[in-house]
């Protein structure tokens, strides 16, 4: 089968290569996959900035496909259908936080960029039926990521104003799109006007352009203020987000792409009664929440462009220029 493989010998550190078909064990499903997509964390494990890099892996944590081969003691129903996978791996036993033997599917265990995936039975659900495979692929981590930085973490409730920052990127669009199908009044952020221009064709109220200095004042007249604000950046606009926040407000974060903020206003944490909060991903729990949710509101995911797998690494190239909106999907 071909495969997309993160190795160390060429410039580019991916490779599309030629390897055996995996077999499924105990309680194992073989996957011909129909659809995968692309997140950072595979663009980060391209440039070496992702924890415990193991090279000679196959990348990938998002896919749809069909259940081909069942491995022993396996629930027989699952064969023939179209299913999408949930990427976690050992989430454990508190649904507040990961365990230390938690990982993500596509690192370090071969993931979905490759025409056969092995996973866990138990790491199944059913396709949504009004998603196509392409649309169905973009889900499961952007999904979940969105899902439990809204919901579980920033307690999200109808009515509230909301601030996604980095607009386009693929948990900052299910953000978006989550909030306004919960009743929220949806703000972003982003340095493109483009971008901009396309969440607030989403639902989005109001955008703003970070590159402006005076976004946040521009921010806060309008919206007077936010209830919660989901970020990806960190760094030092952990700060301007506290200067637009309700009192009793909350940021969560789930990236760090700025780095770490030098400084930050503890005395505007204290004094307005302010959260800063982090999230990773989501328990299995969540995850089927989240799939429940897209059901019921018939939401569509956002897919930014598809192409051939044989393409893939253009598809690379394009998140690493950050010039996707949305997810970009590969298809099989």
């Amino acid at each position: 089968m071909k495969a997309l493989k993160l190795v160390n010998e060429t410039a580019d550190h991916v490779k599309l290569v030629d390897m055996p078909e995996p077999t499924p064990g105990k309680g194992e499903v073989l996957i011909k996959m129909q659809a995968a997509a692309l997140n950072h964390r595979d663009q980060w494990c391209r440039e070496g900035k992702y924890p415990n890099i193991k090279f000679d892996v196959v990348l990938g944590s998002d896919g749809c496909g069909v259940v081909e081969q069942l491995g022993p003691d396996t629930d027989e129903t699952w064969k023939g259908k179209s299913v999408i996978i949930n990427p976690n791996i050992n989430w454990g036993s508190n649904p507040e936080v990961q365990s230390a033997q938690y990982r993500i599917l596509g690192m370090p265990d071969n993931g979905t960029l490759a025409e056969y995936v092995v996973v866990p039975v138990d790491r199944l659900f059913e396709r949504p039926t009004h998603l196509t495979p392409e649309q169905a692929s973009a889900l499961p981590l952007c999904g979940l990521t969105a899902y439990r930085a809204l919901f579980t973490r920033g307690k999200l409730k109808r009515g509230q104003n909301v601030l996604v920052s980095g607009a386009g990127g693929g948990v900052a669009v299910y953000a978006l799109m989550f909030a306004k199908l919960a009743g929220a009044n949806v703000y972003v952020t982003s340095g493109s006007k483009s971008k901009i221009t396309q969440a607030v064709a989403l639902g989005a109220v109001e955008g703003f352009d970070y590159n402006n200095e005076k976004w946040a004042q521009t921010a806060l007249k309008s919206s007077g203020g936010f209830d919660l604000i989901v970020d990806s950046t960190g760094g030092q606009m952990v700060n301007q987000y506290l200067r637009v926040l309700k009192h009793g407000g909350r940021v969560v974060i789930y990236g760090a792409s700025s780095g770490i903020p030098k400084t930050l206003d503890v005395f505007r944490i204290f004094w307005n009664q302010l959260t800063i909060q982090g999230s990773t991903m989501g328990n299995d729990q969540e995850f089927e929440q989240m799939v429940d949710y897209v059901n019921r509101t018939q939401m569509l995911p956002v897919v930014d462009s598809v192409r051939p797998f044989s393409d893939v690494v253009a598809a690379f190239d394009k998140m690493k220029q950050r010039k996707q909106f949305g997810k970009l999907v590969v298809r099989f």
